[in-house]
């Protein structure tokens, strides 16, 4: 079974819009995530990014960051509370710890690390939509003019690490049907195992990229792949909507402050802002969708 990290080509908007404003669409949202520090804006941005990889066909990786997450969220808010150890609403008077003393748990720490977790969450599945969707092979061909070596090197992790985690399921698979009465397989057997043959598979990818000539070096130039109409929507609108964050943040639009106590600007247009977010995402796809609708009616008025 296909891993669901793993890029498969989709006849959707964004997998089929050139890989530089794709990637700009999704990495734009990412950014905006570091930047705000509203919750309300927040959920805007997480919303974007769901409607970009639900569009994209991606639901499997959103669902994969969702279990993820879900896990490293409660960690983050958790060490968090522990860490903190501020805001004047106490919830629950915790025990004296060892070298940490009186651990207190207070409103202020649990939406500080909400926040924090949500942050989190929302880079994690937009980079999870940019590798399920954006075709490696293209970015990798944009940034080869640059820096040949680092795009050979991420061109094979791109394929190798793949194949790592299907070799570790397949070990698993075989150490599971040994029956009953053999030796469980811990894990440093399954490692050693699965290192050996990376290192196996690797010897034989140098051995064969020497024999093609990619020691004699990569091509000046290369084909660059055709744009599409839609393409330039994706990237305007990505950071479009960074911008808009970026100018709202600098006028004040959308603050929160954890500590003392909860201070949340909840103004028409911090909830304006976070429309703007998920309209920035659908924008393009719309777009796409009534260009290919045009595209239809033309040919089948002309057939």
């Amino acid at each position: 079974m296909i891993s669901a990290l793993a890029y498969v080509p989709r006849a959707t908007p964004l997998g089929r819009a050139a890989a530089g404003p794709a990637a700009i669409h999704l990495w734009s949202f990412a950014a905006i995530a570091f930047v705000v520090a509203s919750p309300i804006v927040l959920a805007g941005c997480a919303l974007a990014v769901v409607i970009c990889g639900l569009a994209a066909g991606a639901g499997r990786a959103l669902a994969l960051v969702a279990r993820w997450g879900a896990a490293l969220g409660a960690l983050i808010v958790a060490v968090n509370v522990v860490a903190s150890q501020r805001g004047e609403t106490i919830l629950v008077r915790g025990p004296d710890l060892p070298l940490l003393g009186a651990v207190d748990i207070s409103a202020e720490a649990l939406a500080e690390g909400g926040m924090l977790a949500l942050r989190v969450l929302i880079v994690f599945a937009a980079f999870a939509v940019y590798t399920a969707c954006v075709n490696p092979d293209r970015m990798l061909r944009m940034v080869r003019p640059l820096a040949r070596h680092s795009a050979l090197t991420a061109a094979l992790i791109t394929r190798l690490a793949p194949l790592a985690a299907a070799d570790h399921a397949r070990l698993r698979e075989a150490a599971a049907l040994r029956g009953p009465a053999a030796a469980p397989v811990g894990r440093a057997a399954l490692l050693h195992r699965l290192v050996s043959g990376s290192l196996d598979r690797a010897v034989d990818v140098a051995a064969t990229l020497e024999l093609r000539g990619y020691g004699r070096g990569a091509p000046a130039r290369s084909a660059r792949p055709p744009r599409g109409p839609g393409d330039a929507a994706f990237a305007l609108c990505g950071l479009g909507a960074l911008a808009l964050v970026l100018a709202a943040r600098i006028g004040g639009v959308g603050s929160f402050e954890a500590y003392p106590t909860i201070a949340l600007d909840a103004s028409a247009a911090t909830l304006a802002l976070a429309a703007a977010l998920p309209l920035a995402a659908a924008l393009p796809l719309a777009l796409d969708r009534m260009r290919i609708r045009r595209i239809a009616t033309n040919a089948y008025a002309h057939g």
